[in-house]
């Protein structure tokens, strides 16, 4: 028999409510449908320390970043979302007394929601090209679909975009939410 999770407090309840009507823990488990040894248990424990709530959700290890934190970090992503894992871990624990290694930036920001992502590839802009743009768009902006229709286009160009820091050249990731990655789609 596999382990299911841990009893609800109803569940619990109503473990203690058939022993206290005088059923024995094999009528109790067939009854409710747990295993003997989860009867015994349950009911031993409300007997000894009258309680019938599982403590099971302080166990384990908890969690570096607490909800200040992951605010924190969401703040960093906003400000640069083409940050490595690195830059964003370096970041982070500039203002903060206990560091956080990679493992747990990376954690939190999938518990967050966020994914790393390829951008999309599209050319930087100069200024020239940004006032060229203008005006063509300002010269052609009364064109019909019929004179649109004329026009060859030739927009077939690759850029490969490289990004240089302190922390080596690396190929541009970007953090997307994942409330997002349904609209973009592909990428």
């Amino acid at each position: 028999m596999g382990k299911k999770g841990d009893l609800s407090n109803f569940e619990r309840g109503m473990v203690v409510g058939a022993r206290r009507a005088g059923l024995s823990i094999s009528q109790s488990a067939q009854l409710l449908g747990f295993s003997r040894t989860t009867i015994s248990r349950v009911y031993k424990e409300w007997c000894e320390k009258g309680k019938t709530s599982s403590m099971r959700q302080s166990c384990g290890r908890k969690c570096l970043v607490d909800a200040r934190g992951q605010r924190r970090m969401g703040q960093l992503i906003q400000a640069d979302r083409r940050a490595t894992l690195t830059e964003i871990t370096t970041r982070y624990n500039r203002g903060m007394q206990q560091s956080i290694y990679e493992a747990t930036t990376r954690t939190t920001l999938r518990r967050m929601g966020y994914n790393s992502r390829r951008p999309h590839r599209v050319p930087l802009i100069s200024t020239t090209n940004r006032k060229k743009r203008l005006q063509f768009a300002q010269a052609h902006q009364d064109w019909t679909v019929e004179d649109w229709k004329n026009v060859a286009w030739s927009d077939e160009s690759q850029f490969l975009q490289m990004v240089e820091s302190e922390f080596g050249v690396n190929r541009m990731r970007t953090w997307i939410h994942h409330a997002l990655l349904p609209c973009l789609g592909t990428l």
